[in-house]
């Protein structure tokens, strides 16, 4: 019997005020993301699918090859971390998703994003 793959994700936000134009709604976040293959087979990560909901329920969804511009292999014990960023039109708003991998057996599986939440500090009491 063969382990099934395992990709666990962590997420750490932050708010980019100088990059933020809050006079005309536009709120800039960066989100940095770590991978770790905590499972006992190879796998590489080809494409992500975000659902991105801001404060007033709009939601946009992101889906794309690889994560910023890299498709990362991670072998067993591995970690892969990298920063990206979404503008909102709120200054709350949150994310979740998926990562779409396909493992050294030749079988493909998405890797949950749990949600998490963007605010700017002092929005949420």
């Amino acid at each position: 019997m063969t382990e099934s793959p395992r990709i666990d994700i962590q997420v750490v936000t932050r708010y980019l005020s100088d990059r933020s134009q809050p006079e005309s709604q536009r709120y800039a976040f960066a989100y940095t993301i770590t991978l770790h293959n905590s499972g006992q087979i190879g796998a590489q990560l080809l494409g992500r699918h975000w659902i991105i909901t801001d404060g007033d329920g709009q939601v946009q969804e992101v889906r794309g090859e690889g994560v910023v511009g890299q498709q990362p292999h991670l072998q067993p014990g591995e970690s892969y971390t990298y920063t990206s960023g979404t503008l909102l039109h709120t200054e709350v708003g949150s994310m979740y998703g998926s990562y779409q991998m396909l493992a050294d057996d030749g079988s493909r599986f998405e890797a949950p994003i749990p949600p998490f939440r963007l605010a700017v500090p002092g929005a949420l009491h």
